[in-house]
């Protein structure tokens, strides 16, 4: 064991770097992973938390006053009916700022969906305006217990008791109303009422839903929301972090796995004698493989250690969401087992890789065998020898001379040779002909071989240092990405900056006049969004109108056409996969008691509603409905106009008659991904590193073999040197074009799936530009010809015992 000990000292000295390395490797995975996890928890538990201490209902049914809701608890599978409570749309505003709201008047605390109060108290008979707000709603007004709301276009005021969480679906501007518990008294005329159902098993939610929109009739029913989609919409862009963390985490893991075991294999190969000695000594081949297993799990140990504990101590203190994320992953139940159990599986699969390659030093024999004559690709090519001492490549050249045609050997002279040109002396050479030698460096073409000549080895390599520039390639991709959500969010589904809501009963003329006459307003677009059945009965989706046929609105469309013709619309990915449905069908959804038939002609990039919208022209839906008025208008800014400064205009010209809210990008969310991505590349880069040292030092070992006889055909330290340095780059060369060709491709169909799965649809991604391609791979190669640039150098110099002591 002393021994032992002493050895894996001795190799730790001569190695200090690469065992740095690889435990800040190791530590930045290992914070990864955690991370992953904790967003992966932070996306899930508060939402469930929420919805079992709640009760949650698991169907919401928006209807119309009429419906008879009292027949829904004899169904089969409803365990227990909340409601039905009266609801009012409305507005409220506090300090300037304006949200829409369902007003839902509660007499009682219910036992299903109960809101957990977070501040205040509940509501008190004896105050008919007291209202609680739903956590999100409170946020976005920055509304505290004792605040007033008032209600723009009404003199009435409300007073803010309580705030709570609730399971249902969350606020969103513009897209969802903040959910407000009232008083009866305090919906005076309610616009409809709302039932809640619990299930006795959720996974039977879209055959409850359909048995209730069977009772009830289509046309009574206005709106379905499901515990589905409201768990959806509280993960958000959470999840998708959690899984940008865990995959990159996932693959830095591999590559520094594969790295480990490329550096003992290489380090095994010199150190054939050390380990022949230490058998012939009495080591036996356990006791050999002990020596590495036990000194990189202890670098691998350290690192993960390590990255435990700062993720313990100071994760809570990161600012942004993934601070957020570690502090409550912290307080969850299964947060101190995923603390051990995710750096002991980042430890257990460097081991394994670790005992892969150490496996083959326990069968080094104790007598060194004799090293082969040659290399194994190979001799050197005619190309190569011919570089090394014989005539350099020869390209035919055509000399003419000014009044004696053609001049050469059978144009009657001799010729004249210039420099770097020589006569045609061979048998064969054409009248007239000279051939032009070029003259290639030694040191290019050798080092060309050395990198190339033993095929399997060199494969291995240049496939170990492909994956870590592939994964940043394809983390420069998503970062190109979510750069393109907001310099060019019409490209993405978000041609409008925002979203003006108006009263029932406004003049569209007029409106629509007072909102272009803005100079940031390039255009306004009048539309109206609506709540549909979707054919089953299961399920409802947005249905949209909006522009009209002589100005049609701007979708970004990623497959078909445009929506020209009547009963012609374009659909998400969201209602495609829901409807199960293609680009050229024609589908059937119920809008109050009217049926609606649409032919799908494209597919639009939905970033709304999780892709579950179908869209077509205001023009075609007043063809169904020749009432139908605008609800709201989307605005198309001018290149430079500020939403904020727009939004503050209009509002003040609209004399509160106008509800201005700027259009959510889905980029907003995926700030820290910037952080995120940043953090993963310097992992990578680590990774990288530890496989391009590994390399050099295996390309300088196996030279000092070769080191004598280059010196005795003439070669220089410098051009010695060279052959070293043009190998190194060589490999780094191909694996930088290798993760190019394969990594873009798979970085396009990662965010495409991605964007598929989330139901805004494939057609999102995009690369980085050539221009920075080729900056990081000339960054890498000539990175790469710089650190080999030293060792090189140093082994080229060495004394001439030295060099017969290394090959001996």
């Amino acid at each position: 064991m002393r021994a032992t000990l002493r050895w894996a000292h001795s190799d730790l000295r001569s190695h200090r770097g690469e065992a740095l390395f690889l435990v800040l490797a190791t530590a930045g995975i290992v914070a990864s992973l955690l991370l992953a996890t904790a967003l992966f928890g932070y996306a899930t538990n508060p939402w469930q938390r929420v919805f079992t201490q709640a009760r949650g209902a698991h169907v919401w049914l928006h209807t119309d006053r009429a419906a008879d809701t009292g027949r829904l608890a004899a169904l089969d599978g409803v365990q227990s009916v909340v409601g039905p409570y009266p609801t009012a749309s409305a507005t409220v505003a506090v300090r300037g700022t304006r949200a829409s709201v369902e007003l839902r008047g509660t007499a009682e605390r219910p036992d299903v969906g109960r809101p957990l109060l977070t501040a205040g108290h509940w509501l008190d008979a004896g105050d008919p305006d007291g209202v609680v707000l739903e956590t999100r709603l409170a946020r976005a007004l920055l509304a505290q217990p004792g605040d007033t709301l008032t209600l723009p276009g009404t003199p009435r005021t409300l007073t803010v008791l309580g705030i709570a969480d609730s399971p249902e679906r969350r606020y969103r501007p513009g897209e969802q109303p903040g959910l407000v518990w009232a008083p009866p008294a305090a919906v005076p005329e309610p616009g409809g009422q709302v039932i809640g159902l619990r299930l006795t098993d959720p996974g039977e939610t879209d055959y409850a839903v359909q048995r209730a929109v069977t009772v009830l009739g289509a046309g009574a029913i206005g709106q379905v929301s499901t515990w589905e989609q409201a768990r959806a919409e509280a993960q958000g862009d959470n999840r998708l972090l959690g899984q940008v963390l865990g995959l990159f985490g996932l693959g830095a893991l591999l590559a520094a796995g594969l790295a480990v075991h490329g550096a003992i294999g290489t380090r095994i190969r010199g150190h054939l004698r050390d380990i022949s000695v230490l058998k012939a000594i009495g080591f036996t081949p356990g006791q050999v493989v002990r020596v590495f297993l036990l000194q990189h799990l202890a670098y691998a140990l350290l690192g993960a250690v390590a990255a435990a504990a700062l993720t313990q101590a100071l994760g809570s203190r990161v600012p942004g969401r993934l601070g957020d994320a570690v502090g409550v992953w912290q307080g969850l139940p299964g947060h101190t087992l995923a603390l051990f159990v995710v750096p002991a599986c980042v430890v257990l699969f460097i081991g394994a890789t670790t005992g892969l390659a150490a496996w083959r030093a326990g069968r080094v024999p104790p007598v060194p065998l004799p090293r082969p004559a040659g290399a194994q690709g190979g001799g050197l090519s005619g190309a190569a020898r011919r570089v090394l001492g014989l005539p350099g490549l020869r390209v035919p050249v055509r000399v003419r001379v000014r009044g004696r045609g053609v001049r050469g050997r059978g144009a009657g002279g001799p010729g004249v040779r210039g420099p770097g040109v020589q006569g045609s002396d061979g048998a064969g050479a054409s009248p007239g002909v000279r051939a032009l030698e070029l003259r290639v460096p030694p040191a290019l073409v050798l080092g060309w071989h050395k990198a190339f000549a033993r095929r399997p080895r060199s494969l291995a390599t240049v496939a170990r240092l492909t994956l870590p520039l592939l994964l940043i390639v394809v983390a420069m991709s998503a970062w190109t990405t979510i750069d393109r959500f907001q310099s060019r969010p019409e490209q993405i589904g978000l041609p409008t900056a925002l979203t003006v809501r108006v009263d029932a009963g406004a003049d569209e003329r007029g409106t629509r006049a007072l909102l272009e006459r803005d100079p940031g307003v390039a255009a306004a677009y009048p539309g109206v969004e609506v709540a549909a059945l979707v054919p089953g009965q299961t399920a409802t989706i947005a249905l949209r109108g909006l522009g009209i046929r002589a100005d049609p609105y701007p979708y970004a469309l990623a497959e078909g056409r445009r929506a020209h013709g009547p009963d012609e619309a374009v659909a998400g990915q969201g209602l495609l996969d829901l409807l199960e449905v293609e680009v050229g069908d024609w589908v059937r959804m119920t809008v109050g008691d009217r049926p609606q038939i649409l032919h799908i002609v494209g597919r639009s990039i939905e970033p709304e509603n999780a892709g579950r919208v179908i869209s077509t022209s205001l023009d075609t839906l007043r063809e169904n409905d020749p009432r139908l008025e605008p609800a709201l208008y989307q605005l198309r800014l001018h290149a430079g106009a500020d939403p904020d400064e727009v939004a503050g205009r209009l509002t003040e010209a609209g004399h509160g008659r106008l509800d201005v809210h700027a259009v959510a990008n889905p980029a907003d969310g995926l700030s820290p991904l910037r952080g995120v991505v940043l953090g993963l590349v310097a992992v990578l880069a680590l990774v990288g590193l530890i496989e391009l040292l590994t390399a050099i030092g295996g390309t300088v070992r196996e030279s000092e073999r070769d080191l004598l006889a280059l010196k005795a055909i003439g070669l220089s330290p410098r051009q010695i040197t060279g052959i070293t340095v043009t190998a190194t780059a060589c490999t780094a060369l191909a694996a930088v074009l290798l993760a190019a060709v394969l990594g873009l491709p798979l970085a396009h169909w990662l965010i495409d799936a991605q964007g598929a799965s989330s139901g805004i649809g494939a057609g999102i991604a995009r690369s980085p530009s050539p221009v920075l391609l080729v900056v990081v791979g000339a960054g890498a190669v000539l990175g790469a010809a710089a650190l080999a640039a030293v060792p090189s150098a140093r082994a080229a110099r060495r004394r001439l015992a030295d060099t017969l002591s290394a090959v001996a």
